[in-house]
């Protein structure tokens, strides 16, 4: 549920900074913060609670700088504090922001704390900060201290790193979690997701598992995962600026739900010729197996259970029903938190799509 932004610029990072911020707030965070280099000195400013409580401790004690990482954050390792909230430093100097989990951070822990680092929270993120502080005092830049770090990581991380040592770039990594390269014109951007840059860019080269890559203000270098320089393809996006507004919609979840039968249709349109997605996925019989079918089961949970539920009211040719009549939802034992459920759309009794 974290998010990233990043900016390598000649104008204020700030302001980029935050609005990519609230382009992130969709996928729910309890706190937020960012740190910039201003005239290669680290500076930061976190909160506990929305965006907009950071905004506010902003107007109240401004930072600025043409560079800077910000992040939201759902805790994991910690609970909400400020302490827990991104971006994590090591020893004033070095800066990160970190999506995803590290498996083994207790083992790195213990081995950093036995050469003189100190911890001021709970996270595993703090780890990966003291671990490239550490590898840079051996390595040349910024980016073969962040090589060295990642190769120890277990688990699923994307990175957005700065330091004072390399005052002109950021530096960031991914592994089982998304990282973009936005492109503009003598600047560039980073995030964990496109919606957060909109606004800057409509050019953006992603990742792969592997990836560490230097985000220069007219240049990107990306090393792969054996080790060797990598050339990403460059795309454009079509998304609106406003794909992540809530819009019309009280909430986002409410907004996600009406919105998957487009974003199902837009996903697949490329994949299936003539949008005939029934034969793509059943063969040429598809329109005599679908005039036998007499219910859909759907196997779901949380926001899935809804828009199946959604999914079923837009039949015009058969005659309105209240929400859920033509539903049934069965619990479904599981793992998780929140049980699954079997909900079964009956054709005959409500409009289905």
């Amino acid at each position: 549920m974290c998010g990233i932004v990043g900016v390598v610029a000649e104008r204020s990072a700030v302001p980029i900074l935050m609005e990519g911020l609230r382009r992130l707030e969709y996928r729910g965070y309890d706190s937020a913060g960012l740190a910039v280099l201003d005239h290669g000195k680290l500076d930061r400013l976190r909160t506990v609670g929305k965006v907009k409580i950071l905004q506010d401790a902003l107007d109240a004690n401004p930072i600025q700088g043409s560079i800077g990482i910000a992040h939201t954050r759902w805790a994991t390792h910690g609970v909400p504090t400020t302490d827990n909230a991104h971006p994590h430093i090591s020893r004033g100097s070095i800066a990160i922001v970190h999506n995803g989990i590290i498996e083994n951070h207790e083992v790195l822990r213990a081995e950093l704390k036995s050469l003189g680092y100190g911890f001021t929270s709970e996270t595993d993120t703090e780890v990966i900060a003291h671990r490239i502080h550490h590898h840079l005092a051996a390595s040349p830049d910024l980016l073969t201290a962040v090589r060295k770090t990642v190769a120890e990581l277990q688990g699923a991380y994307a990175l957005a790193v700065l330091s004072e040592a390399d005052p002109e770039c950021i530096v960031m990594a991914r592994e089982g979690c998304p990282a973009v390269i936005g492109l503009g014109i003598d600047e560039n951007f980073a995030a964990s997701d496109v919606a957060a840059l909109l606004p800057v860019t409509r050019r953006f080269m992603f990742l792969e598992e592997g990836d560490v890559a230097e985000v220069r203000r007219r240049s990107v270098k990306i090393i792969d995962a054996a080790g060797k320089p990598a050339v990403r393809a460059i795309r454009e996006s079509d998304l609106p600026a406003d794909a992540v507004e809530r819009g019309q919609y009280r909430h986002f979840m409410l907004k996600e739900i009406h919105e998957q039968p487009r974003a199902i249709a837009q996903t697949l349109e490329e994949r299936v010729a003539g949008g005939r997605l029934l034969d793509a996925a059943f063969g040429p019989g598809a329109a005599e197996i679908f005039k036998r079918v007499k219910a859909v089961h759907i196997a779901a949970c949380g926001t899935s259970f809804h828009a199946g539920i959604v999914a079923s009211y837009d039949r015009a040719d058969l005659p309105d029903t209240s929400p859920r009549r033509d539903c049934q939802r069965i619990p479904i034992p599981g793992p998780c938190d929140h049980p699954g459920y079997l909900v079964r759309h009956d054709f005959a009794v409500g409009r289905n799509r």
